[in-house]
C-alpha cells in the first residue's frame, strides 16, 4: 500500500509547472537562493535543487533532493556545501519526466569551454524528437526531463561561447521555457520568444537577482527591476547586464491562467498584481452570473481574491464558510476504506455557523474533473446552506497544457467530458446553479478591452484549444497511436 495519501481537493487542481532563482555576486548567493525557492514552493513541491560557483576553489557545487524547500535546507540542510557568490535554484512539480531526484534541477554538465548549471520552467513540445535525434546522434541520457535535452544541445553546439551555444540550442527547442544558467563568470536568463512563462529581474546591492515571481525578490529584500522580455536572454556578470535578443519577434502569449491560479497573490506579473487580477476576475463574474443568495463563500485560498471580487460587486457579505487546516501536509497515512471519507474535512471544513440557513455562492478558481467540486459542493450543503450556487473564477477548461503545466488528458477534464454542457456539468458536482467567467471577462479583468480573436492576447489554450506553438511531440504520438490501433487490427 503506498502510505504517500494526496487529499481529495490538492488531487483535482491544476499542477503548478516549476520555479527558478538565481543570484549573481552575494556572498550569502546560496542562502539567499534558499530563501528565495522558498517564496516560489507553490510552484513545485516535489523536488528542490541548488547550484552553486566558488571561484576560490574553481568548481560548481550541486545539491538535489525530493521534498519541499524547508524539509531539505531548513537547519542541518546541505546549504554549507554550496559555497560561492552565484547561485541558481529551482523547485519542481514533474511535467515531463517522473517524480525522481534524476529528474530533480539544475542540471549541471561540463561542456567545452566549462561548467553550466540550467534550471527550467516551462516545457518542450518537441523534446521527444529532439532527445530521439540526439540519441542517434550518441548522446547518453541520465534523466527523463525535457530540460537535459537543452543541456546536451548546448554540449554538441558548434557555436564559440557559453552564451552563443546556449542561443544555438534555444533556436532548435519548441514550445514555453524560462531557463536561468550558470556559468563560472556569467548568470544567463532568457524567456520563449511567446514569453509563455515568466522570469523577472531584481537587484540587491551590487547584485542581481532572477526570479519566476517578484514575491521572491521580497521576502530577500531585493528591488524589482523589470521583466525579462520575451525572447530576451540576459547576461549578467560583474560588468553588469547585456541583453540579447536573438530570436524572431512574435507576439507575447503569456500564460494567462497565472492570474487566475498559479502566481501568487502578492506577485506582480507582466506589469499587474496578481490579487488585483483575482478581484478583478470576481467583479466580472458577478455582473456576468449574478444570482439571489445571501453571502458569498470562497474555496480556499485560491478562491479568495475572486470571492472578495463578487462579494463587493453584488452588495453580498463575504464569509469565511470554509475553513482551512494549513498544517496538513501532502503526505499523510492512507485511510482505511472505513474512514477513506474523512480525509474530506483534513484540509477544508464547513463553518455551520456562517452557513446554516443560507444561499452561498461558492466561488472557486477552476473546476478539472469536477471531482473536488463535487466533494465541496457536498460540504457546503452538510454544513446547513440551503441553496449552493457555485461560480467559477476561469472560462471552462476544456483542453490539456503543453507549456508546464500538469493538466489531465482532454477526456478526463469535466468540461470537455460534458462537451460544455454547463447543466450537465452542474449536475454532476450537484449545484444549484453553476457558471464561468467568459473568456473576454477574463481578459477585462486583466487589462484589456477583450479577447482579440484574430490574435489572442494570451496564451488561453487550455480554454480555448488554440496553441500558440508546434506540438510535434504530441502530433508524433498521436500518429503512433493510431499505427498501432492500425496494427491490432491486421
Amino acid at each position: 500500500m503506498d502510505s504517500t495519501f494526496i487529499h481529495p481537493f490538492d488531487g483535482d487542481k491544476l499542477k503548478e509547472e516549476c520555479g527558478v532563482f538565481g543570484v549573481f555576486a552575494h556572498d550569502e548567493a546560496a542562502k539567499f537562493t534558499v530563501y528565495g525557492l522558498h517564496a516560489l514552493q507553490h510552484r513545485g513541491q516535489e523536488g528542490v535543487g541548488i547550484a552553486s560557483y566558488d571561484a576560490v576553489e574553481n568548481r560548481f557545487n550541486l545539491e538535489r533532493h525530493l521534498g519541499q524547500v524547508g524539509d531539505v535546507f531548513g537547519e542541518n540542510g546541505p546549504t554549507a556545501n554550496l559555497k560561492g557568490r552565484s547561485a541558481i535554484g529551482h523547485v519542481r512539480y514533474s511535467t515531463t519526466g517522473g517524480s525522481l531526484k534524476r529528474n530533480v534541477q539544475p542540471f549541471f554538465a561540463d561542456v567545452a569551454g566549462g561548467g553550466i548549471a540550467v534550471a527550467h520552467n516551462g516545457n518542450l513540445t518537441n523534446a521527444r524528437q529532439l532527445r530521439g535525434e540526439l540519441q542517434a546522434r550518441g548522446a547518453i541520457f541520465y534523466a527523463t526531463s525535457d530540460t537535459e535535452v537543452i543541456v546536451h544541445l548546448i554540449a554538441t553546439s558548434r557555436q564559440r561561447g557559453m552564451v552563443a551555444r546556449m542561443i544555438d540550442a534555444l533556436h532548435q527547442v519548441e514550445g514555453a521555457y524560462s531557463l536561468v544558467a550558470l556559468t563560472r563568470k556569467r548568470l544567463i536568463g532568457v524567456r520563449d520568444p511567446l514569453g509563455v512563462r515568466p522570469l523577472s529581474i531584481g537587484r540587491l546591492g551590487d547584485s542581481w537577482i532572477l526570479a519566476s515571481e517578484t514575491c521572491a525578490f521580497d521576502i530577500i529584500g531585493a528591488t524589482f527591476v523589470r521583466d525579462v522580455e520575451p525572447g530576451e536572454l540576459v547576461e549578467i556578470t560583474e560588468q553588469g547586464i547585456i541583453s540579447h535578443y536573438p530570436f524572431a519577434q512574435r507576439r507575447k502569449r503569456f500564460c494567462v491562467f497565472e492570474y487566475v491560479y498559479f502566481a501568487r497573490p502578492d506577485s506582480i506579473v507582466e506589469g499587474r498584481n496578481v490579487y488585483a487580477a483575482r478581484k478583478r476576475i470576481g467583479v466580472e463574474l458577478a455582473a456576468e452570473a449574478p444570482v439571489e443568495a445571501d453571502i458569498v463563500v470562497a474555496v480556499p485560498d485560491s478562491g479568495n481574491p475572486a470571492a472578495i471580487g463578487y462579494a463587493e460587486a453584488s452588495g453580498l457579505p463575504f464569509e469565511m464558510g470554509i475553513i482551512r487546516n494549513h498544517y496538513v501536509g501532502r503526505t499523510f497515512i492512507e485511510p482505511t476504506d472505513r474512514i477513506r471519507n474523512l480525509g474530506v474535512l483534513m484540509k477544508h471544513n464547513a463553518n455551520r455557523g456562517v452557513l446554516e440557513g443560507k444561499r452561498v455562492i461558492l466561488v472557486d478558481d477552476s473546476i478539472v474533473r469536477g471531482t473536488t467540486s463535487l466533494k465541496i459542493v457536498q460540504m457546503v450543503r452538510d454544513g446547513g446552506a440551503s441553496e449552493v450556487h457555485m461560480r467559477i473564477a476561469s472560462p471552462p477548461t476544456t483542453n490539456p497544457c503543453f507549456y508546464g503545466v500538469d493538466t489531465p488528458d482532454k477526456d478526463k477534464l469535466l468540461a470537455a467530458r460534458m462537451n460544455l454542457d454547463i447543466e450537465a456539468m452542474r449536475a454532476f458536482i450537484k449545484a444549484d446553479s453553476l457558471a464561468f467567467v467568459s473568456l473576454d471577462g477574463l481578459y477585462r479583468a486583466v487589462g484589456e478591452a477583450g479577447r482579440d480573436a484574430r490574435y489572442p492576447q494570451y496564451c488561453d489554450a487550455c480554454f480555448s484549444g488554440e496553441y500558440p506553438t508546434t506540438l510535434t511531440d504530441n502530433a508524433q504520438g498521436r500518429q503512433q497511436d493510431q499505427l498501432s490501433l492500425l496494427m491490432e487490427k491486421v
